[in-house]
C-alpha cells in the first residue's frame, strides 16, 4: 500500500456534532485570522442536502472538516454539489485528511444522484489551489463578477 493510501486509511469520516464546533471555530480562526462561532453554528444545524463532514485520526484527533451542499438554481444550473468549506489542521497536513474530507462530500453527493462537484477558490490562494487541482478538479464554465459597493 502507497504511504498516502495508508495514511488516508488512518483517517476517519463522520458527520458534524455540535461538540465539534469549538475544535471548527478554533482551526478556522487559526486559517482565516477570523472567528466566525455564529456562522459555524448555523452550519451544524441539519439541513436537506447539506453534508457537514469531520475529520478524525483513529485516536479520535480532530483533523479538519469539510462542508458542502447539493444546489440546483444558480443561473438555471442543474443539481451539483458545492464545496464551501474544507479546512484541515496545519499539523495534519500531507496525511491525506482533505483528499478523505473532499472524497467523504463527493461519495454523498453521488449518493444523492449529483454527477459534478464544484467550489469557488481565490485565484491567490495557491495551496487550496493546488490542492483542488491535484483532486482533479478544472476550471468550470462560470466566471464570478464583483462589483465593490459604495456606501
Amino acid at each position: 500500500m502507497a504511504d498516502g493510501a495508508r495514511e488516508a486509511a488512518a483517517i476517519h469520516l463522520r458527520d458534524v456534532a455540535t461538540t465539534d464546533l469549538p475544535a471548527i471555530v478554533d482551526l478556522d480562526r487559526r486559517l482565516t485570522g477570523e472567528a466566525k462561532p455564529a456562522y459555524w453554528k448555523a452550519g451544524v444545524a441539519p439541513q436537506a442536502d447539506r453534508f457537514f463532514l469531520v475529520a478524525e485520526t483513529m485516536g479520535g484527533v480532530f483533523a479538519g472538516f469539510a462542508i458542502g451542499e447539493i444546489r440546483a438554481w444558480e443561473f438555471g444550473s442543474p443539481p451539483v454539489g458545492w464545496v464551501f468549506a474544507i479546512q484541515v489542521d496545519p499539523d495534519r497536513r500531507q496525511a491525506g485528511v482533505g483528499t478523505a474530507l473532499l472524497e467523504g462530500l463527493c461519495a454523498r453527493f453521488r449518493a444523492a444522484g449529483v454527477g459534478l462537484v464544484r467550489t469557488m477558490v481565490n485565484r491567490r490562494d495557491h495551496l487550496i489551489l493546488a490542492f483542488f487541482r491535484a483532486q482533479g478538479m478544472t476550471a468550470g464554465p462560470s466566471l464570478e463578477l464583483e462589483m465593490e459597493l459604495q456606501p
